[in-house]
């Protein structure tokens, strides 16, 4: 990571100090050669992060903080051993009257979070099946909370604040592409099951990852070790179904389309898919999460160059060849 944002916002340049929002990494309550404590904390936002100090730490004069929230902080920067150091003057939690920029200060989705889930929930709407449409939106709505926050993982694709929203738009735009172009040619093909398929896909990852309050993950549930999101997303679905009296069949494909958006069971898929819209559901998946990882790291390459191995893309290197 590079420099702060934090440390380009002064209050008082003569002083070298700042104020601003940022998250805790980590913190330690610790003693100095005197017995005072002190809190020894590693600060972050979207530009970088740096060790802060907040020197003589009373309790009761300045709180508690915890690691994956977000504080305001009012600092002067000083160096040692020739890094730049927050020795923090004034702290406190956030509360809800702050307006607080998220994006400034960790990886998020490029829109609204709230907006993409209406626009995801817009096209249940438009669905002809009234099975599929009922599912679909219950589960929507029943989840629509942590939807609109959570990542699509923990390290790897769409690992952002609003990701699984952000990842679930992507896939839909790219599946009504590949629909259009096929749909008379294969005229059976099942608009409303590829788009529930998509929609829910990803929807037990919810409880797959734990996930702090500033929505990134920090970690994987008990279940989601066990388990993990293929599973316990085909047990979603079999309980929804069961709860609003879906036909089996309709539950069994959506079931299938869950077991085997992987594609193979390398990937952690228990079936590959084997009708056309499973098929549809599982490469749109596939190619969104190859694409954001592709751009993600292309980002930070110069035009000309090539990027380091990328081990998630079967170790490649990645060329910017610039053009657009």
């Amino acid at each position: 990571m590079g420099r702060m944002n934090l440390l380009d916002n002064l209050i008082n340049p003569a002083a070298n100090q700042v104020e601003g929002y940022c998250i805790i990494k980590s913190v330690q309550v610790k003693s100095n050669v005197k017995g005072a404590d002190y809190l020894d904390m590693m600060l972050a936002d979207a530009g970088g992060e740096i060790n802060a100090k907040l020197w003589d730490y009373s309790l009761e004069q300045h709180g508690v903080y915890k690691p994956q929230t977000v504080i305001k902080v009012r600092g002067t920067i000083t160096y040692f051993k020739d890094a730049e150091q927050l020795k923090i003057d004034r702290i406190r939690n956030t509360n809800k009257g702050d307006s607080i920029d998220m994006s400034r200060l960790i990886p998020c989705a490029p829109f609204d979070c709230d907006a993409m889930f209406r626009r995801v929930y817009s096209v249940s709407e438009g669905f002809k099946n009234e099975e599929l449409k009922r599912i679909t939106q219950h589960l929507l709505l029943k989840n629509r909370e942590r939807l609109t926050v959570y990542p699509a993982a923990l390290k790897l694709h769409h690992a952002q604040r609003g990701g699984l929203m952000f990842h679930t738009l992507t896939m839909l735009k790219s599946a009504e592409g590949i629909m259009n172009a096929y749909v008379e040619i294969y005229p059976s093909l099942c608009r409303d099951l590829v788009n529930a398929g998509i929609i829910l896909h990803d929807i037990a990852k919810l409880d797959e990852l734990n996930v702090g309050e500033i929505g990134l993950a920090i970690g994987y549930s008990a279940q989601g070790q066990l388990l993990g999101h293929i599973s316990m997303g085909a047990t979603i679905i079999s309980d929804a179904a069961k709860e609003l009296d879906i036909s089996e069949k309709t539950s069994m494909l959506l079931m299938h389309i869950m077991l085997s958006h992987h594609g193979v069971p390398e990937f952690g898929s228990p079936r590959m898919p084997m009708f056309p819209e499973a098929e549809i559901v599982s490469e749109v998946d596939h190619l969104d999460a190859k694409l954001f990882t592709m751009y993600s790291t292309l980002d930070g390459v110069e035009t000309g160059d090539f990027s380091e191995r990328v081990w998630s893309l079967d170790n490649r290197q990645l060329y910017n060849h610039g053009l657009s």
